[in-house]
C-alpha cells in the first residue's frame, strides 16, 4: 500500500490555504535527495514557509514537494522527498500534522537485503488481522 503521507501533506496545504492562513513545512535537511539552503538548517531541520505568495513552480507529488524560494533575498531551487516532510502546519495557530520519521529508500533496501531469509513463501496468505479495528489518533 502506498504511504498516506504525501495524499495528507497536499490536504493539509488545501485545507491551511483555504483558510487564510500560512503554511509551514518541517523538514529533515539531512534527508537523502533533500535539497535546501544549509546555512538555514538548524540541528538537521527546516522550517520553510510555503505559501503561494512565498513560492513559486510549487509542485506536489507522491515522491517530492519542489519549488522556487527566496532566502535571504537570494533565490533557491528546493526538493524536498515526501519522507523529508517531518510535518505540516498553519503559522497562525499551529494547526496541522506532524508525521513519524521514515526512513530513506536506501534504508528500506539494506533492510529488504537483510531479511529477505524470514520471508513466508509467496504463494501462502498473510495471517488475518484479529479484534476491532482502530484508527491511530495523530497529534
Amino acid at each position: 500500500m502506498n504511504s498516506s503521507r504525501p495524499y495528507l501533506v497536499r490536504a493539509l496545504y488545501e485545507w491551511i490555504v483555504d483558510n487564510d492562513c500560512t503554511p509551514h513545512m518541517l523538514v529533515n535537511s539531512e534527508f537523502p535527495a533533500v535539497q535546501v539552503p544549509q546555512g538555514f538548517a538548524s540541528d538537521g531541520q527546516i522550517v520553510l514557509n510555503v505559501s503561494p505568495s512565498a513560492v513559486r513552480q510549487l509542485h506536489m507529488d507522491n515522491e517530492a514537494v519542489s519549488f522556487e524560494g527566496r532566502f535571504g533575498g537570494v533565490p533557491h531551487t528546493l526538493y524536498v522527498p515526501v519522507g523529508a516532510i517531518l510535518g505540516i502546519y498553519a503559522r497562525e495557530n499551529g494547526q496541522g500534522m506532524v508525521f513519524d520519521l521514515e526512513a530513506s529508500l536506501e534504508d528500506d533496501e539494506a533492510i529488504e537485503l537483510e531479511s529477505d531469509d524470514d520471508l513466508p513463501p509467496p504463494d501462502s496468505e498473510p495471517p488475518r488481522p484479529t479484534g476491532r479495528p482502530s484508527l491511530k489518533v495523530v497529534k
